[in-house]
């Protein structure tokens, strides 16, 4: 069944739901922001290690959020980015580990 504003849906989220959807939002949305500072910062283009922090931050609060409304399409969404933004993280710890194989 899909919700919607006129079918009550807002009168029957609890109020810790919308902080959390709106949460993850935010969170995920925010790492543009750092990406854009730090690229202006070093005068080319960079991605930093907080950008992929905020991305599985966002988008794990964004799949909660999706678990809750049941949306597929959100959930399978969500979890693909959490396990790109994981692996990303996992490569990046590798490098500054020197950890060769990890990486190749």
């Amino acid at each position: 069944m899909i919700a919607s504003f006129a079918d009550g849906a807002f009168e029957s989220t609890p109020w810790y739901w919308w902080v959390i959807g709106f949460g993850g939002q935010l969170v995920f949305a925010s790492r543009f922001w750092v990406q854009w500072v730090a690229s202006e910062r070093a005068k080319r283009s960079v991605m930093p290690v907080a950008f992929w922090w905020l991305s599985l931050f966002g988008g794990l609060l964004s799949l909660c959020y999706a678990i809750y409304r049941l949306d597929p399409v959100f959930i399978l969404g969500q979890t693909t980015g959490a396990a790109i933004y994981s692996r990303n993280l996992y490569l990046i710890r590798s490098v500054r580990n020197g950890d060769s194989a990890a990486t190749s």
